[in-house]
């Protein structure tokens, strides 16, 4: 770790928060805002961390940043890859290498999803990891961000875990399983031996039969339907379409779920804000 360059780490951040807009991430105006940016609270927010830690930084005092609080910081301030090393870099910090597997969202796809907040929309990575889900989403799925380690991946989750499969009635299971171990395939032909996608596959192969079966028909159709059933703990099955926005760069993908209006699954989205978080 080198030296911290305070002064043009404390600019760098006030300029960044001064130039994004309460539109850009979701946050309503309101008539009262004088500034033209975000206040410092409202960063503090965005990022997971107090008001009064973000604001020291800005301030050239208190404690030096860890790699997981400037990476909260990046996210937050929806920085480019670009920002996001030159903040490393001033924190005394080395940039995060650029690889596929880099949990860093786009910031253009971080924009749209925080104009999606009463949807159910999330990000995933290239192995399934979710990186970020709108609240409508966790409501609808659960908070599938708050796994660690391998489980991270939906596919190993699929595999490992069987509470994993509850949230698709049990006649979608095979179709789904194909689906994931699929996209597997393709990360892991990608990225090859010694990636984070061979290490899935392998200690899938030592632990899972079912994952040897449907390996060995080396299917690698990724695509799926543009309707999936839901099984949701209060509401039942909801079927809802399934659009895609893939980011190339990040080998990220935003899904995003809707249901056509006047259906019973369309009730039973708006239903969401109402029965809450229960997947949670």
């Amino acid at each position: 770790m080198g030296p911290v360059d305070r002064a043009q780490l404390a600019d760098f951040l006030r300029t960044r928060r001064e130039a994004l807009q309460p539109e850009d991430v979701g946050l309503p105006r309101g008539p009262r805002r004088r500034t033209g940016g975000l206040r410092r609270e409202e960063v503090a927010a965005l990022c997971g961390m107090s008001a009064d830690y973000y604001g020291r930084i800005e301030q050239q005092r208190g404690p030096n940043p860890s790699e997981q609080m400037l990476a909260a910081i990046a996210r937050g301030l929806h920085l480019s890859l670009d920002e996001r090393d030159h903040l490393f870099r001033l924190a005394g910090h080395a940039a995060p290498r650029r690889v596929l597997r880099s949990d860093h969202i786009n910031p253009g796809i971080m924009r749209i999803l925080d104009r999606l907040e009463d949807t159910p929309a999330q990000v995933l990575s290239h192995l399934g990891e979710t990186l970020r889900q709108t609240r409508p989403a966790i409501a609808l799925m659960g908070d599938d961000s708050r796994w660690t380690g391998m489980a991270r991946s939906m596919v190993y989750r699929w595999y490992t875990d069987p509470l994993a499969r509850a949230i698709y009635p049990e006649e979608d299971h095979p179709t789904h399983g194909r689906i994931f171990t699929a996209q597997l395939r393709v990360a892991y032909t990608r990225e090859g031996k010694g990636s984070r996608a061979a290490t899935v596959v392998d200690a899938l192969h030592d632990i899972s039969p079912e994952f040897r079966a449907v390996w060995a028909e080396h299917d690698i159709s990724t695509t799926h339907t543009d309707v999936k059933r839901i099984a949701h703990p209060e509401l039942g099955v909801i079927e809802v379409h399934c659009q895609t926005l893939i980011d190339p760069d990040q080998s990220q993908v935003l899904l995003v779920f809707t249901a056509a209006p006047g259906t019973e699954s369309y009730e039973k989205l708006q239903l969401l804000s109402v029965v809450g978080d229960q997947r949670l």
